[in-house]
């Protein structure tokens, strides 16, 4: 990963790996034993572990703060209401985003993307317009502008990549013309753990006049954010990858483009005054917030950030880039196993393939030996397409990982070998 190999110094990687069992200790779940064998977890990618600060923190609201939000005089609600608003603020400072209202909570990434394709696509976006999508992407930044294209008559135009699963960008810069309206774009896959050149690409879109959506889901739990420096117009990613609750997630959008957009859901909280011959819309982000959000999950989201902001995420991408190395050289090591899309610039996930056996298969037998990996096609089907593989097994790594755990699945994989040649 190119772009923390500045970071690798000697006090950086101390940071973490010197206090690695305290830095466990703060997860009770990497307690547990699956049958009688320890947890190894290299599921990050789908849903990382929660820390004990962000568990307490839950149950703290839920024991002493819990009320609805926005809609009361009474102390509880004012309290919930602070705190709720704190997190925003939290997220806000987290992606160097302008302004807080910026910052709209959604369910999650895919509810994010759903926001921006019914709040800007259908309203903008017509008959004979095009989209700009990239092989990398995972479903939930296909499926949502797909039910675009099919409801509109606009025509999706997508980033081919190579054997090492990098986006051909001198292929995406061809792909502009007059009828370009939007780009849709990961910045990581999480199928393969490909870093894309965002910057560069936002900054072709916006010499075409087009806007730029980044779904981060996979990027934000690894590497610093900077919208403002990026000029995206909107991010999103999701609290569970990166030590939060799950049902919560943001939705960055550029003020003048928030304000623009028409809401996605209609209810409480969203609006300034209701009759039955016209509703007048609140002002962003509650625009997008209707009903009753979150709550416990969004302070919770906001406790998470307080916990990787106390590691610090320079010190998070250099330990994490030292255990995709180590992990990598010793996958490759195994006769008979491949690393699909094995591109230099990638967070800490390994997609693989064992020959001759089904990635459930390797998956299952893992299991037994206690670890957990992902199997399937991801959720990017495409991508699976790309490289002839109908799926792949996928072992995506934390900063509570260790290089023993590493160790053992090398030989996991390595002992499922040996069940399929007897």
């Amino acid at each position: 990963m190119k772009m923390v190999d500045a970071l690798l110094t000697p006090s950086v990687r101390q940071t973490i790996a010197s206090g690695m069992e305290r830095l466990r200790a703060d997860f009770p779940i990497l307690d547990i034993k699956v049958g009688d064998k320890p947890l190894v977890y290299l599921d990050n990618a789908a849903s990382s572990q929660m820390p004990q600060a962000v568990i307490d923190r839950l149950v703290h609201y839920q024991k002493t703060q819990h009320a609805n939000i926005h809609r009361a005089v009474h102390h509880l609600s004012d309290l919930a209401t602070q705190e709720y608003e704190a997190a925003r603020r939290k997220l806000q400072h987290f992606i160097g985003a302008r302004e807080e209202r910026e910052v709209i909570f959604t369910s999650g990434t895919t509810d994010s993307i759903n926001l921006v394709m019914h709040g800007y696509g259908r309203k903008f976006i017509q008959n004979g317009d095009e989209i700009i999508l990239t092989a990398l992407e995972h479903h939930s930044n296909i499926v949502p502008w797909q039910m675009l294209a099919e409801e509109k008559g606009v025509r999706i135009r997508v980033v081919p990549i190579n054997d090492a699963g990098e986006l051909l960008v001198e292929e995406y810069e061809k792909l502009f013309n007059s009828r370009t309206r939007f780009v849709g774009l990961s910045h990581v896959s999480n199928a393969l753990g490909s870093i894309n050149p965002i910057k560069r690409m936002i900054t072709t879109a916006h010499q075409h006049g087009v806007p730029v959506l980044i779904d981060g889901a996979q990027a934000a739990p690894h590497m610093k954010i900077d919208v403002q420096d990026l000029d995206c117009d909107f991010y999103a990613f999701s609290a569970h990858k990166m030590c939060g609750p799950t049902g919560v997630g943001i939705l960055y959008g550029k003020a003048h483009l928030l304000e623009s957009m028409q809401p996605f859901k209609g209810g409480g909280d969203m609006i300034a005054s209701v009759s039955f011959e016209k509703t007048t819309y609140n002002d962003i982000p509650y625009k997008f917030e209707a009903g009753t959000p979150p709550i416990a999950a969004v302070i919770g989201f906001g406790a998470a950030i307080d916990y990787l902001e106390q590691i610090g995420l320079d010190a998070i991408a250099a330990y994490e880039h030292e255990l995709l190395v180590y992990a990598s050289e010793q996958i490759r090591m195994i006769p008979g196993v491949r690393i699909v899309g094995d591109c230099p610039d990638k967070v800490a996930v390994i997609s693989f393939v064992v020959d001759g056996i089904h990635p459930h298969d390797v998956g299952t037998l893992l299991n037994q030996d206690g670890i957990a990996v992902r199997t399937g096609h991801h959720c990017a089907q495409p991508i699976m397409q790309r490289f002839n593989v109908a799926a792949t097994s996928r072992a995506s790594f934390s900063f509570y990982n260790t290089k023993e755990e590493i160790e053992v699945l090398v030989a996991g994989i390595r002992s499922v070998q040996k069940v399929f040649a007897q």
